[in-house]
């Protein structure tokens, strides 16, 4: 495995991401992995690995990179650290990540390493919304997106992701929780018509006894069931748009 730090250049500055893929066989397709919440740690980097062991080129990019260089330490988190999480979360804008993301292409697109044409993303959290808007801004490369108990996919903002969806080419698959305080009751309901109507090749599951945060494996609601279901799912998705 070829493991790099490297800096994205974005139309807002440099932006630290991490990538890794196998050290032989390529060029490989490449995956975007849009981070939860909490940001940048080893377990994001891990799960990063798992993805690029498949045969794709994965950028993780540090997406908090605006407010300087930001890590939590999750093991200790608390009610005050919540606290200081949510509003960096809540700094970034759809129009902040969708700019960074035509900088993720084009860096994607200047790597030997990487195979040109689609490119996949996933996205967990906060970046549920982020890979929803990623396939309808950029169709022509967005191919095969993944949401884990994303959020804010559905909203009364003009903006709102699910309003854009008939731009999309490509595939979505949504994996949510069943209990989830940060989805409202209307989002999947709302969320399942909308990708009907808009003719989009989607998938959306519900895993029953499991709570926001299942697929992190060093998270204490991990479910391990739910969790692999969803990644044969998603390798599967990218398999057949990336490969």
């Amino acid at each position: 495995m070829i493991e790099r730090d490297v800096i994205v250049t974005t139309k807002y500055g440099q932006m630290p991401s991490f990538t890794c893929h196998p050290d032989s066989g390529g060029p490989f397709p490449a995956i975007i992995f849009y981070m939860d919440a909490p940001g940048i740690r080893e377990e994001l980097r891990n799960m990063a690995r798992r993805i690029a062991k498949q045969g794709y080129f994965v950028v993780l990019p540090d997406m908090y990179y605006r407010m300087g260089h930001i890590r939590f330490d999750i093991a200790r988190r608390n009610d005050a650290m919540s606290a200081i999480i949510r509003p960096t979360m809540n700094h970034l804008t759809n129009e902040m990540v969708m700019d960074d993301t035509a900088g993720l292409i084009g860096y994607i697109d200047g790597q030997d390493a990487a195979k040109n044409g689609a490119i996949g993303c996933v996205g967990y959290c906060m970046s549920g919304r982020h890979i929803t808007n990623a396939l309808s801004r950029y169709p022509d490369r967005m191919k095969a997106g993944a949401s884990l108990y994303g959020v804010g996919i559905v909203t009364d903002a003009p903006d709102s992701p699910h309003l854009a969806l008939n731009k999309v080419q490509g595939e979505l698959y949504y994996a949510f929780a069943e209990t989830d305080q940060t989805v409202p009751d209307n989002v999947i309901p709302t969320l399942r018509p909308a990708l009907e109507a808009a003719g989009v090749t989607s998938e959306v599951d519900v895993y029953p006894g499991t709570f926001h945060g299942f697929a992190f494996p060093e998270r204490p609601v991990y479910d391990h069931h739910a969790a692999e279901d969803s990644w044969r799912k998603i390798f599967a998705m990218w398999a057949r748009h990336l490969k």
